[in-house]
């Protein structure tokens, strides 16, 4: 009842606060989201070059294009959320 009487007396300032929970969800997303994958794929590649040393200089061109293809989507979602923050 009391967060409804809130609501009503100043709706501007619910609406600010919920705009910067979105940020925060999306800026939050798209970091962990990365940085799970950037974890994962770099394991991977660890586990791959003790498996087959010969293949060393393959592997590592290939996690560094995987590990620049995971960054551009933590740059995505930090956009996204600027986006939320300045324009919408």
């Amino acid at each position: 009842m009391e967060m409804l009487a809130l609501l009503q007396s100043d709706p501007e300032s619910f609406k600010d606060a919920f705009k910067l929970l979105g940020v925060g969800v999306a800026a939050g997303a798209g970091v962990i989201g990365a940085g799970a994958g950037m974890g994962y794929l770099i394991g991977q590649t660890i586990a791959s070059i003790h498996r087959q040393p010969e293949a060393f200089e393959q592997t590592r061109t290939l996690m560094f294009l995987g590990i620049g293809l995971v960054e551009t989507q933590a740059l995505f979602g930090i956009v996204f959320a600027l986006l939320l923050a300045f324009v919408l």
